[in-house]
């Protein structure tokens, strides 16, 4: 892929940074930090492109909170002006990262997502097939930030730009000189990045014509066993050797048993919800059907919120497991009224 040079000034451009503002107060209206940098919208979007410009952008004020579901997670919420700086650079480096990637990596992508992801594998399962799936360690704390340096180098030669993305890159770390925060929409484009090195691995060199990946989460699928033994080592050697990146133990066995993708397990003829996620599914139902009980939310408020969740199991075979949870709510909490 040929670098590609002077994007500094399209990004810095004032429509663009006008477009980037819009999208960064999308669904944050009301909050206080995004209404007090409409105030001065056109003096704000000045100091951001002579920052830009001159490569003094101010990154790396994150307020931290911790998230439990499903897993426990550290988010790191950037100031608002640094969020309209990653959408202004998104909105001209977008396209280029996005040409970099296969077919079949699924994750923050336009058209793709979770359910094609799992819908890709399904159409793939069948009798005599062998799968492998595979995750990082970490992954979001453990990406170096040198490789990553190095792997952008390749794709752009713009040196301002490339200060830019050096600052962003440095201005997190898990541990020294390792980490992109969760909750950047740069490091969801960056992650995303970092792995399609490894896709083309796969795909061109090692030849696998059944691959599928969202984020850090691989599944690969073979006819033979011991193929799919001596593919999956020269994963775990790539990703430890280019990429610095530790696996978690491989998971490889018979399609029959089940792939455990994405929250569900996928047999041949059939797919359902894995135990974590009916847990949650049954956790936040009744939560959500408490808060309705009991006045904090109306039935407005509620459908919000309980229609996605609903949604999610929806691609299983789970409309058993949906009615006993239903039947539950109503014996536990009586009729629910707004």
């Amino acid at each position: 892929m040929r670098r590609t040079g002077y994007l500094i000034d399209g990004i810095a451009e004032p429509e663009n940074l006008r477009l980037a503002f819009w999208k960064a107060k999308k669904g944050k209206s009301d909050r206080e930090e995004v209404r007090e940098f409409g105030k001065d919208l056109d003096k704000n979007l000045l100091a951001l492109r002579e920052g830009i410009l001159s490569g003094a952008v101010s990154v790396g004020n994150y307020r931290y909170f911790t998230v439990r579901d499903p897993k426990e997670r550290l988010i790191c919420a950037a100031d608002f002006s640094e969020r309209v700086l990653h959408h202004a650079i998104m909105n001209v480096c977008g396209p280029l990262f996005e040409k970099f990637q296969i077919y079949d990596s699924y994750a923050t992508r336009p058209g793709k997502g979770q359910f094609s992801a799992l819908s890709r594998v399904k159409g793939w399962t069948g009798k005599d097939m062998w799968f492998c799936k595979l995750d990082a360690r970490k992954f979001f704390d453990s990406i170096s930030h040198d490789v990553l340096f190095g792997q952008l180098c390749r794709i752009f030669k713009d040196g301002r730009l490339l200060g830019v993305f050096r600052q962003i890159i440095d201005s997190y770390r898990a541990s020294p000189g390792r980490g992109v925060p969760i909750g950047n929409l740069t490091s969801q484009y960056f992650a995303n990045f970092y792995l399609a090195h490894l896709d083309h691995f796969v795909k061109e060199r090692l030849g696998v014509k059944k691959y599928v990946r969202y984020m850090d989460d691989m599944v690969i699928l073979h006819s033979s066993k011991d193929g799919l033994i001596k593919i999956s080592r020269e994963v775990r050697d790539y990703c430890e050797n280019e990429l610095r990146l530790e696996l978690k133990p491989i998971c490889l066995n018979d399609v029959g048993r089940g792939i455990p993708f994405l929250g569900f397990v996928i047999f041949p003829n059939s797919v359902r919800l894995n135990r974590n996620s009916k847990k949650r599914f049954l956790r936040k139902y009744m939560s959500y059907a408490r808060r309705v009980r009991a006045g904090a939310w109306s039935q407005k408020e509620y459908a919000r919120h309980a229609e996605p969740l609903i949604a999610f199991t929806r691609f299983a075979d789970a409309l058993g497991f949906r009615r006993r949870v239903l039947l539950r709510r109503e014996a536990g909490l009586g009729a629910l009224t707004a």
